[in-house]
C-alpha cells in the first residue's frame, strides 16, 4: 500500500494538493522517474503530466518551458491545446441537447440554411473534377464525429499562407459557408474523414441556437463555471511571456526550438485570429484537468458545479455515436464503440497533449507539451509509469472528498 501525501516536491518544485480537498498527492515518481534521463539529455525539453486515480494525484512538472532562457515548466503556463478543443465544443452541443433545444439527428440546414443542397466530389481526373448531389442529409451528428465528408480545413485556413491555419482565415459562420459551398468528399454519414471543418460548422450551430458567438456560450456555460480563468482563444501578451514553446524532437540528440507552426501562426492575440472549436483554445495544466475531471466525474467539476447530467456524458460523450463498424467517437471525443468499464475517453491535440479519463474507475491521465514533431522516444517508458501509478495500491484517504462520490 502507498500513503498519500499532502504535498510533494517534483523537478525541484512544490506541487500543492487542491484547496477543495478533491484530491491528495501520491508522494510517487512514476512519471518524473521515467521522463527524468530524456529531460538531462535534451531529447525533451519539458513536460507536465497529471495522473489521477480515485482521489489520489501524481502532478508532475519536469524540464523546461523554454529552454534557452532556463524557465522552468509550471501547472500555469499557457499552451496550445490544438484538437482537445474539439471535446468542448462537443459539451457544448451536449448541453444544448440536454436542454432539449437541438437534436444530434437535426440536419444542419435546419440552422444553417446553406447546407440545404451539398455537392459531392465523384470524380476527378486530370483537370476535370466531376460533382454530383449529395442524397444523404448532413446532420449535426456527422460534424462532430467526422463522418461528415468534409475535408480538415477549408481553403481559407491554410497553413503555407501567412494570417492562415486553424485559428486564421475565417470566423466560424463564414468557415461554415465556405464549407457548405466546396464539394465533400464523400457522401455524409458512409466514411471517415478527421475534420476540423466539422467541428466548426457544429460551433455555428451553436451559435444559431443560443443567439450567442460559440466562443462566448462556451466561456458562459463551461469555462467560467468551471474555473477555468487561464483558458482563451486570445492570450495575452503578459500570459505568452511564460507560454510552454514549441520544439522539434531529435531521435537521441537535444531538441530544436521552433518559433512558431504554420498551422497556429504569431502573433496569437492580433487580428487575425478567430476562434476555432477544431483546434484554437490556449489553456494551462491548472485549468484543463479542470474540464477532464469534470468529464470523468460525470459532469461535475470539482468545485462542485454541475455542467451536464451523469446520462449525458454517459451516453453522448464517453460512447461512440458513429455506425458500429467504424471506430469509436462521439460528440468531438476519442471514446469505445460500446460502454465498458475498460473504456476510456478523451482526445489529443497535434502538438502533443493528450488526457483520457475512465469514469467507472475514476482515473485520468493527462500529458501536455508542445512538439513540431518527430520521434518521442520516452513514449514507452511514459506508459509504463502511467500504468504503474493505476495499478498502486494507495490508501486513497481523499477518495471520499471527491466530489463524484454517489455510492
Amino acid at each position: 500500500m502507498i500513503l498519500a501525501a499532502a504535498a510533494f516536491v517534483i523537478g525541484c518544485r512544490s506541487v500543492e494538493p487542491a484547496s477543495d480537498n478533491t484530491y491528495v498527492e501520491s508522494g510517487t515518481t512514476y512519471v518524473h522517474d521515467a521522463l527524468e534521463p530524456y529531460v538531462q539529455s535534451g531529447e525533451l525539453p519539458g513536460a507536465i503530466s497529471i495522473l489521477y486515480k480515485d482521489g489520489v494525484q501524481e502532478t508532475c512538472c519536469i524540464g523546461y518551458a523554454d529552454v534557452a532562457a532556463g524557465r522552468p515548466i509550471t501547472l500555469d503556463d499557457p499552451y496550445m491545446q490544438c484538437s482537445q478543443t474539439k471535446g468542448f465544443c462537443g459539451v457544448t452541443v451536449a448541453k444544448l441537447v440536454e436542454e432539449g433545444r437541438l437534436s444530434l439527428d437535426d440536419p444542419v440546414s435546419k440552422y444553417l440554411p446553406e447546407f440545404k443542397q451539398l455537392w459531392v466530389l465523384s470524380e476527378q481526373n486530370g483537370d476535370t473534377k466531376v460533382l454530383k448531389k449529395a442524397q444523404n442529409e448532413l446532420t449535426v451528428r456527422m460534424c462532430l464525429n467526422h463522418t461528415g465528408g468534409f475535408p480538415f480545413e477549408i481553403s481559407a485556413k491554410r497553413a503555407d499562407v501567412r494570417g492562415g491555419g486553424w485559428s486564421g482565415g475565417a470566423p466560424l459562420r463564414q468557415t461554415a459557408t465556405i464549407a457548405a459551398s466546396s464539394p465533400l468528399l464523400f457522401e455524409p454519414g458512409t466514411q471517415v474523414k478527421y475534420s476540423n471543418t466539422g467541428i466548426d460548422i457544429a460551433a455555428a450551430v451553436v451559435a444559431e441556437v443560443t443567439g450567442m458567438k460559440w466562443e462566448e456560450y462556451l466561456q458562459k456555460e463551461v469555462l467560467d463555471p468551471l474555473g477555468m480563468s487561464s483558458s482563451t482563444f486570445w492570450p495575452t501578451d503578459e500570459q505568452l511571456s511564460h507560454q510552454i514553446e514549441m520544439y522539434q524532437y531529435i531521435e537521441g540528440k537535444p531538441a530544436r526550438y521552433v518559433l512558431e507552426s504554420g498551422n497556429q501562426q504569431r502573433p496569437y492575440n492580433d487580428s487575425h485570429v478567430f476562434a476555432s472549436a477544431g483546434a484554437g483554445l490556449w489553456t494551462t495544466a491548472r485549468d484543463q484537468v479542470k474540464f477532464y475531471k469534470m468529464l470523468m466525474n460525470l459532469g461535475v467539476g470539482d468545485n462542485g458545479v454541475r455542467i451536464l447530467k451523469e446520462e449525458t456524458v454517459k451516453n453522448l460523450l464517453a460512447v461512440s455515436s458513429r455506425p458500429k463498424e467504424m471506430e469509436g467517437y462521439s460528440l468531438g471525443l476519442h471514446c469505445p464503440v460500446e460502454d465498458s468499464e475498460d473504456g476510456w475517453f478523451g482526445h489529443g491535440g497535434a502538438f502533443g497533449t493528450q488526457c483520457t479519463v475512465n469514469w467507472h474507475k475514476k482515473q485520468l491521465r493527462m500529458l501536455v507539451i508542445q512538439s513540431n514533431g518527430g520521434p518521442k522516444s520516452w513514449s514507452s517508458a511514459l506508459e509504463k509509469a502511467q500504468q504503474a501509478f493505476l495499478e498502486s495500491d494507495f490508501d486513497s484517504k481523499a477518495a471520499d472528498a471527491y466530489t463524484g462520490r454517489t455510492e
